[in-house]
């Protein structure tokens, strides 16, 4: 709770005043009981009207006031949980950013959406119940308790009889309740898992006809779901029916109490009513404080899943800054396995690219070329083995350092709302509109600035407005604009014709960074200075294109298939 506490701190005032005010509401409700007697016993009995029309407006009074302090109470209750959870959801996006790509394949997405909605909407609201009840039903029930020895102590034995046997009942149920709630919450993360799997997928659902199975799937999550909070629903509502049982037997021994000592003339009738007032008061007091248990447990659970991602490490910020000179990138006997990946991805890559240089990363499906190139900007940390870039070790530099000297154009182009301008200015969000125009001019896509619009054209989110090799054109445009030192396309023109590639290709050259083409078509890379093949995670061959023709028969095989599918 160490994180909640933190956020509440800016809302101390707020939840100081939140409680206070409930405790002046419950003053005013615990008189009403005081009243309603000395109406029945003084007023009625008496015939004394001016009397009964004074402790009426007296009751109005406390009404209006009781209301006041209510309505005041809420207000700073909710501007207390509103702020903490804000303060919870930013804390949450600030260290879900800052993961590293291990961090995030090993949390989820559906896991961190869950976290930063619905986890953060029920810990809101387990504040602000908390803020509210917290003090206000204990007070309520043991006021109202000492009240009724005030009224009749002989009678008021009901009360310390009753208040045990209710608190029991309700922490026995509550207790029975929370990890069912956890359970509801852990299924609730497979729904939202399914719906964005098939939102994101619904293409391909479509094209392979699997609406049907898709439906059946989330109706089974849906319907998991839907049980298990029939479940805890049960457990729970077990919490009204002992509670109401127990009151209804303390009423009639109340009454039948009562009726012998009014009788007795030991008691007046005003007096047992007002005995029945408090009574019913400590009833709603303990369903109320059975909710916020209830609420509570959820709120804990949820908060318990919060703590889990914000203890996760987040990637280090910290670290030198990137040295000039020296060679733009070598990999030393690296290795690389993923979190619960099994067999290694890479292993014992060992090679060196120079400033300005080009260099082909061609394998098959699997091989290991994207894992290669994500260790250069740290996404993920070589397991054995050292990446250098300027012949200093990437563990020892600062990550925005790092990323700042490098160009990225991920396989899944990202493409997001706005003008092209504003996606542009990702790479240099101070660049002019003459460096945004180079960078397009550059990245061969100037024809798709004209057919938008220019730089203030409208981007759909992901790009949807765009055509394969628009977005990836726009991508590498948006690389370029921070004028990188190393420049690495991940397959990032797979969707290029021959000729704008070939136009892509030229223009790189003429920049001066070390550039990782990254591709499984060879006449993508036959051009580079030098070309590395990937064969299951380990270097095959390395060369330039007339070299491993003649020297690596699993390039001369590569190279034959995709020369014969051209034909």
């Amino acid at each position: 709770m160490k994180y909640l506490m933190r956020c509440l701190k800016q809302y101390r005032p707020e939840a100081v005043l939140a409680p206070l005010f409930k405790l002046f509401e419950a003053a005013m409700e615990l008189l009403v009981p005081l009243v309603v007697a000395q109406i029945v016993d003084v007023g009625i009995a008496n015939g004394d009207k001016p009397y009964i029309l004074h402790a009426c407006l007296l009751l109005v009074a406390f009404g209006a006031l009781g209301l006041g302090f209510a309505l005041t109470a809420q207000y700073f209750a909710a501007r207390a949980a509103v702020g903490c959870s804000a303060e919870l959801r930013g804390a949450l996006f600030d260290k879900m950013t800052a993961f590293s790509f291990t961090e995030i394949d090993g949390v989820g997405v559906p896991t961190m959406l869950t976290r930063l909605t619905s986890d953060c909407q029920q810990v809101q609201s387990g504040v602000n119940m908390f803020l509210r009840i917290v003090l206000r039903s204990p007070i309520v029930v043991f006021g109202a308790t000492a009240m009724a020895f005030f009224v009749d102590a002989k009678t008021a034995l009901v009360f310390v009889a009753l208040i045990p046997l209710l608190a029991l009942a309700v922490f026995g149920v509550m207790a029975a309740c929370v990890p069912r709630y956890r359970a509801v919450q852990n299924k609730l993360d497979g729904v939202y898992g399914a719906t964005r799997e098939n939102l994101t997928g619904a293409r391909v659902i479509r094209a392979f006809r699997k609406e049907e199975d898709e439906r059946a799937s989330f109706r089974e999550k849906s319907a998991s779901l839907a049980r298990a909070q029939e479940r805890v629903g049960m457990v729970a509502s077990l919490t009204g029916s002992f509670t109401f049982i127990l009151v209804n037997l303390a009423v009639v021994v109340l009454l039948y109490t009562g009726a012998i000592r009014v009788d007795a003339g030991a008691l007046g009738q005003g007096d047992v009513m007002a005995l029945y007032g408090y009574l019913s008061l400590i009833l709603v007091e303990l369903i109320k404080f059975a909710n916020l248990i209830i609420t509570v447990a959820k709120a804990a659970g949820c908060m318990r899943r919060i703590a889990a991602v914000l203890d996760m490490e987040s990637e280090r910020e910290t670290g030198e800054a990137v040295p000039q000179g020296g060679t733009a990138v070598s990999f030393q006997n690296v290795s690389f396995t993923y979190a619960d990946g099994g067999a290694p991805a890479l292993q014992g890559v060992d090679f060196s690219v120079g400033r300005g240089e080009t260099v082909g990363i061609l394998g098959g499906t699997g091989a290991g070329k994207s894992t290669l190139v994500r260790l250069i900007p740290r996404f993920y940390e070589a397991t054995e083995g050292t990446v250098c870039v300027g012949d200093a070790d990437v563990d020892s530099l600062s990550a925005s350092a790092l990323r700042k000297t490098v160009g990225y154009v991920p396989q899944k182009i990202s493409l997001f709302r706005g003008t092209i301008a504003e996606n542009l200015r990702w790479g240099n969000e101070n660049a002019t509109d003459e460096e945004l125009l180079a960078a397009a001019e550059a990245a061969q896509a100037l024809d798709v600035l004209e057919s938008k619009g220019g730089l203030d054209g409208e981007v759909a989110q992901e790009g949807r407005n765009l055509s394969g090799g628009q977005r990836q054109r726009l991508s590498i445009a948006r690389a370029l604009v921070r004028k990188p030192e190393i420049l690495i396309l991940d397959d990032a023109s797979s969707a290029l014709d021959y000729a704008t590639e070939a136009r892509l290709r030229a223009a790189l050259r003429g920049l001066g960074c070390a550039v990782f083409l990254v591709s499984q078509r060879v006449a993508s890379v036959m051009h580079a200075d030098k070309i590395v093949v990937l064969d299951d995670g380990k270097v095959a061959a390395i060369g330039t294109h007339a070299e491993l023709l003649e020297h690596s028969p699993l390039y001369r095989e590569i190279y034959a298939s995709q020369t014969e599918e051209s034909l």
